[in-house]
């Protein structure tokens, strides 16, 4: 849940109105991501979940699984999560870990007005007839939604010119 109660930081900006409460497309969740974190101890991004070891899991919805037909166990993928818990009203942010504010959309914060996040993890364990993966590690809550995922491509995904 976002706290539209807490104040703002000096230079953060507060939209008048929460995004998504109005009527308009909607997102079928496709099942949960099981993590060990929660308020209070999550990783600010996924290097740091990385760097903390502990695995997690995404369980989908029984309808879901027979997507899951071609992945493999070693192979990368993007997970689509819904930040649930995520404020979704400011649209300027002054993190604490940044040198000043910042708009949102310059920003990895899952502070957004649609709190949409995404990260490119592993797969270590595949069960695809029980609808569960095991990756390498994420940044979000327990049980958060799963939006979606997509297999990561270095033909696609990579823009060109990039160092890596």
């Amino acid at each position: 849940m976002h706290d539209r109660g807490k104040p703002p930081r000096p230079g953060e900006i507060v939209l008048d109105r929460v995004p998504g409460t109005g009527d308009g497309p909607r997102i079928a969740f496709i099942g949960r991501i099981r993590t060990p974190w929660g308020p209070g101890d999550a990783p600010r991004n996924l290097r740091q979940a990385r760097e903390r070891g502990k695995p997690a899991r995404i369980l989908l919805e029984p309808d879901y699984a027979p997507g899951l037909l071609g992945l493999e166990v070693g192979q990368a993928i993007v997970v689509f999560y819904w930040m649930d818990r995520a404020r979704r009203d400011l649209i300027r942010q002054n993190p604490r870990h940044t040198d000043g504010v910042r708009g949102t959309f310059a920003l990895r914060s899952p502070v957004r007005p649609n709190p949409v996040s995404l990260a490119t993890v592993r797969i270590t364990g595949l069960d695809a007839a029980a609808g569960e993966i095991e990756i390498d590690a994420i940044d979000c809550f327990d049980d958060t939604p799963l939006v979606d995922i997509k297999p990561w491509m270095s033909t696609i995904d990579v823009p060109p010119g990039a160092d890596l």
